[in-house]
């Protein structure tokens, strides 16, 4: 016989995953458990008929083969079972640490268990009747909150859509899944509530409730869950004595407690959000062991929960510090400039160091369009709205609820200054949990040090070493970390400062030696040390010398910064900043991830802005709506990025570039060309470009640029062609690349195309020369072999390169092929010293002869060089 079974006192979740299991392992029994909630016990009893379940006590007594225990890991003793019975458990709880070992365990995170046999049966083509589906709908909305507890997984969802079209009925799942209270259940209700003792633990409301219940006959889950609702804290414990011990029903709506770990420390179990657990007297059970049992219980669970609960995020967290103030005088005009100048969307108005309102971009925008110039005192929301930086996000949410105020200062309790500021859009990041990764929450030492040779390790801990004797923090920033978090980093770095970058490596080459090169204007300093690699190797090593090679050949360090554009396309004007606005400067949030380097902060991730949850989603966004009229160059490396990672340009950043591609047109040539050699270096450079193509960007760029198929297999073809013609560069010669782009223009068009993007000389010559020998394909057909090698002789190899392979099927691309293949290759095997030492005089006869001599080798007209050495008898005869 092989049966199924799970906790007692089931809820529908429970019940669900038997009805589950019934239906994926056939054959099997799904058998009630002696108690169930009293809302399952209701279903069951309209709808039992219909469904396979089997009651205890109605079982044969039969041995007991094999049991699947389902949305538990704790086994009850049921007849016919031997120790030979097999036992599998199929659960979505963490496993717990006193589970038999001989049993087969099968765990996996969702939010209800009854997902996990939907799942097989949606894959299997199972069918369902609608009272089925409704069961298991049940299971899974019961244990997920209606879809709406943060342990809910999309699985959970996908589960419920299913379901939903098999035919699960809302309105019955509706009148089950909250049912009023018993008399019984409501007295226990009204003596539980009078109990209810609150604490505050680490910013936390934890509220513990406690009674008797040895006269109830109902489950107390329904109880929990009306004060839940009604007390609204972080978590609930409710500590009841009944017939069987004290019972623990716990709570959490905060991912700062998890519930389950504190059931555990008792023998119980469950998930984050919902967890219980029976104790039982180690005597007699009597009303005196029973209190005595709740009392300790009680004592138990107050000395775990300031260890168990995670303390609060507090504001000072996530707030931005010195922010920028404005007073209230502060004309609309200005204040308009300064929202311009750095882009924030709200300023506080502080008088007297008091904060006494804040200004908004909107009222600015609104007064700016009635042409109005009022101080600010006249368009500000007035009120004195603070928090401290030790508040909890809790308290800050209330306040930005309560006032409406999507910037608020934060304020020093002691001093009375306002030391920093937070928005929504940092409240909004640090609720959606797993989104960001606030300072300090994940530490990536371990594997920064793995991905360094050992010289750079060395290097990196007197740079270490050397800022936290100046009290300066320092960071790796941006693409490093990036790659770093993708298993795919190189070995180069910027340190970046939060203070002055020029003073820290200045005193690193004093103590060091090698050169700074400063660049005052943006904070920013060059130490090279390519010249005292090998001493530095010397001072570096610890046991043995240090491999010079593997140190850089110079380091940049930069200050923390912020910019500012005086208009669109112009080069940032910078101020010194924080890490965190720093960090906001950058192009997308995957590359606004930060390194912190100090002491005891060593590997931690700093990642104010959402690059880890994009990073993961393979999301490619902007920071914010004005990123690409800052920089339009950034819609390109979006195109980059999207394709070098295989990740996808989200949807509000393509309605972004779709609004900004006109301002390419305005980007200067240099700053194009610039982003046009990355992408040329990418691996898969077409890729990219035919992105650029779908975004409409190229024509952008310059009238008639385009890439399409033709280019595409262009780029084939130079590959191709570039393996016949004996070259082993890894990367494809940025010239080449240039050609495939504009081979298709003509000479015209390659001038403006030249003077757009300022290509140096050089290439232009060779995209003209390519034009030219694009236009003169037609008629090297009717040239002999002579004149085809004496015209190709004087262009551009590259340009030759490209005509042949351009034009693989086109008579003259052959010719040119051949060209390069053999022709060009033909030379006489005499020189002018070989002419020299034959006595004839210097003179124009030496080009003549040997261009006759060449030319005769290349008709095959003589073919060794006994008749070369005939041919240049009669000439030397013929110029005598």
């Amino acid at each position: 016989m092989q049966l199924i079974l799970t906790h007692d006192q089931a809820d529908f979740d429970a019940v669900g995953s038997l009805l589950g299991a019934a239906l994926v392992h056939e054959g099997t029994i799904p058998v009630l458990p002696p108690r169930l909630n009293r809302n399952v016990r209701a279903f069951l009893n309209l709808y039992g008929a219909e469904l396979p379940f089997v009651e205890q006590q109605d079982l044969s007594g039969e041995v007991i083969e094999s049991i699947i225990l389902v949305d538990t890991q704790s086994l009850v003793t049921v007849k016919g079972m031997r120790r030979s019975t097999h036992v599998r458990v199929i659960d979505h709880h963490h496993q717990r640490g006193d589970i038999s070992p001989g049993w087969q365990i099968s765990l996996d995170k969702t939010g209800a268990c009854t997902t996990l046999f939907v799942e097989h049966i949606h894959a299997h083509n199972g069918s369902l009747n609608p009272i089925q589906a409704t069961l298991l709908l049940l299971g899974i909305y019961e244990d997920s909150g209606s879809l709406t507890y943060a342990s809910t997984t999309s699985r959970d969802i996908r589960a419920a859509a299913y379901l939903m079209d098999q035919g699960a009925s809302l309105k019955i799942a509706a009148d089950f899944l909250n049912p009023p209270l018993s008399a019984a259940q409501r007295q226990l209700y009204d003596r539980l509530l009078a109990s209810a003792e609150p604490r505050h633990i680490h910013g936390h409301t934890v509220i513990t409730v406690t009674g008797h219940a040895e006269d109830m006959n109902e489950e107390i889950s329904s109880i929990a869950h009306k004060l839940r609702d009604l007390l609204d804290p972080d978590a609930l414990f409710v500590l009841v004595t009944t017939r069987d011990g004290v019972r623990i029903i716990a709570r959490s709506t905060s991912d700062s407690i998890d519930v389950a770990r504190i059931a555990r420390e008792f023998g119980g179990g469950g998930h984050e959000r919902a967890s219980a657990a029976l104790l039982h007297p180690a005597g007699e059970i009597t009303p005196a062991t029973l209190q005595d049992l709740l009392d300790s219980t009680k004592k138990q669970l107050d000395a775990l929960l300031p260890t168990c609960v995670q303390p609060s995020i507090r504001v000072r967290k996530i707030m931005s510090r010195k922010p920028l103030l404005i007073s209230p005088g502060t004309s609309t005009q200005e204040a308009q400039a300064l929202m311009q100048k750095y882009g924030y969307e709200g300023y506080p108005v502080v008088n007297d160091g008091r904060v006494v309102g804040l200004l908004t971009r909107r009222a600015v925008d609104r007064a700016i369009s009635h042409k109005l110039n009022l101080p600010t005192s006249s368009l500000m929301e007035a009120g004195e709205v603070t928090v401290s930086p030790d508040d909890p996000i809790e308290t800050l949410q209330d306040v930005m609820t309560s006032t409406g105020w999507g910037q608020i200062p934060v304020v020093d309790p002691s001093k009375k200054q306002v030391i920093g500021i937070v928005t929504r859009t940092d409240l909004l990041k640090t609720l959606h949990h797993g989104q960001i990764s606030l300072p300090g929450h994940i530490n990536l030492a371990h594997k920064l040090e793995q991905s360094l040779p050992p010289a750079r390790r060395a290097l990196l801990q007197i740079i270490k070493q050397a800022a936290e004797d100046h009290h300066l923090p320092i960071y790796i920033v941006g693409g490093y970390v990036r790659d770093l978090l993708l298993d795919r980093s190189g070995i180069d770095f910027d340190i970046v400062v939060e203070g002055d970058a020029i003073r820290l490596a200045n005193f690193l080459s004093q103590e060091y030696g090698g050169r700074v090169v400063t660049h005052s204007r943006f904070g920013t300093a060059k130490w090279q040390i390519k010249e005292i690699a090998e001493t530095l190797s010397k001072q570096l090593a610890e046991s043995s010398i240090l491999n010079t090679a593997e140190f850089p050949d110079a380091l940049d360090f930069i200050s923390a910064r912020t910019e500012f554009y005086e208009y669109p396309t112009a080069l940032p004007t910078v101020e010194r900043s924080s890490i965190k606005l720093d960090l906001h400067r950058r192009d997308f949030t995957i590359n606004t991830m930060a390194l912190r380097l100090n002491g005891r902060h060593h590997g931690e991730l700093y990642d104010f802005w959402g690059g880890l949850a994009d990073l993961r989603q393979k999301r490619i966004r902007v920071l914010h709506s004005l990123s690409f009229v800052d920089d339009p160059t950034r819609m390109l490396r979006a195109a980059r990025f999207e394709q070098r990672f295989h990740f996808r340009i989200e949807s509000r950043t393509l309605e972004l570039i779709k609004q900004a591609s006109d301002l390419l047109r305005q980007v200067s040539g240099d700053r194009i060309r610039h982003e046009f050699n990355l992408i040329f270096q990418e691996d898969d450079p077409p890729a990219v470009f035919r992105r650029l193509e779908e975004l409409n960007l190229l024509e952008s760029i310059f009238p008639g640029l385009h890439w399409g198929k033709d280019q595409t297999k262009d780029w084939d073809n130079l590959i191709n062609h570039l393996k016949l013609t004996h070259r082993k560069e890894k990367t494809i010669p940025a010239e080449f690349c240039w050609l495939v782009l504009f081979h298709s223009f003509n000479s015209s068009q390659m001038a403006s195309i030249c003077q757009r993007l300022k290509l140096p000389s050089s290439f232009c010559r060779i995209l003209e020369s390519s034009a030219n020998v694009q236009s003169r394909l037609p008629e090297l057909e009717s040239l002999s072999i002579v004149e085809i090698v004496n015209y190709l002789d004087n262009q551009p190899e590259t340009a030759l390169v490209a005509g042949a392979a351009f034009n693989p099927d086109n008579p003259g691309g052959e010719i040119i092929m051949k060209y390069l293949t053999t022709w060009r290759h033909i030379h006489p095997t005499i020189n002018g010293r070989n002419l020299e030492k034959l006595g004839i005089p210097r003179g124009p006869y030496y080009r003549t002869i040997l261009d006759t001599l060449r030319a005769a080798w290349l008709n095959g007209e003589i073919k060794n060089k006994v008749e070369e050495n005939m041919l240049l008898s009669t000439l030397i005869q013929r110029y005598e």
